[in-house]
């Protein structure tokens, strides 16, 4: 029986459900999710494997525009997502904006299959469901447009069944019992950034970046050191909150949900901060796993 492997990158604007999409794909919390635009800042990839073939799944932040370089290079995770695909999944929503033309144009002219997956599709009635299945297949002639519902898992089944069809014939690309590229320490990273994006509000979720500095596994628990990196004083204090009450629940809420992820007694310590200007420093990010 022959094998079958391949990268499906997955591409779109913020807010449209990518992460979600991956996560239900995968049939794990991967990567975070909030309502807030930008909450994917690195390539994470999801690997599901069958006796016969191996889907390596890459979410990607969202198309910004750059700002900051920090932006830069999230958007260069996207530029390396369209060089080495081997399938497209082209996300989109019922009330998305229009794609970037020049990543349109490339995934176009890339010839590989595409998988336009234009999700919330609860939310539209069958008139506009129809009608941006049918733009969407004018626009991208050799796609195949599936509306899903992702928060529900609706229709997923149809989308694993489009890619599994076009896989090239490969044997795997890593072993059959791994599940993604990044480390724990990445993933307590992001559980942490996950708390910050949905207990502060305003700027203070662009500025902040989360830095492992210790992490010690022990037979009954593990001692975790983290630092919040902020890009102003201001910014710190309302992280520490009034008498340290806001960096309390954050470190309660954090600790709660990487205890779950890890399967073990957990002790978080949580420390803010300030590096002026730390998004379009190259020295940091370059910290911070933006800058290989």
């Amino acid at each position: 029986m022959s094998h079958k492997a391949g990268f499906v990158n997955i591409i779109g604007n913020p807010n449209v459900g990518k992460s979600t999409l991956m996560n239900a794909l995968v049939g794990e919390k991967l990567a975070i999710i909030t309502a807030k635009a930008q909450t994917t800042r690195h390539r994470l990839m999801g690997i599901v494997n069958g006796e016969d073939f191996q889907i390596v799944y890459s979410d990607t932040p969202g198309i910004v525009d750059p700002h900051y370089k920090l932006h830069q290079y999230m958007m260069n995770y996207i530029e390396t997502a369209l060089i080495d695909a081997d399938i497209f999944l082209l996300v989109t929503e019922i009330n998305d904006r229009p794609i970037n033309d020049d990543i349109l144009e490339k995934i176009i002219n890339s010839k590989l299959p595409v998988v336009v997956v234009i999700n919330k599709i609860d939310l539209a009635d069958q008139e506009k469901a129809v009608a941006l299945i049918n733009q969407w297949q004018i626009k991208i002639p050799q796609a195949k447009v599936i509306p899903v519902s992702a928060l529900k898992k609706f229709n997923l089944e149809s989308v694993l069944n489009t890619i599994t069809e076009n896989l090239p014939e490969s044997p795997a690309y890593f072993p059959k019992d791994e599940l993604t590229d990044k480390t724990q320490r990445f993933f307590v990273s992001e559980i942490i950034r996950e708390k910050v994006l949905l207990l502060y509000k305003k700027e203070i979720p662009y500025s902040t970046e989360i830095a492992i500095e210790a992490f010690k596994e022990e037979e009954k628990i593990i001692r975790i050191i983290a630092f919040i990196f902020v890009a102003r004083e201001t910014q710190k204090a309302i992280i520490i909150g009034h008498q340290g009450s806001a960096i309390k629940r954050l470190g309660t809420d954090a600790r709660k949900d990487i205890e779950e992820f890890v399967g073990k007694q957990v002790y978080l310590e949580l420390s803010v901060k300030v590096i002026k200007d730390w998004r379009d420093k190259d020295t940091q990010l370059r910290r911070f796993g933006y800058i290989q």
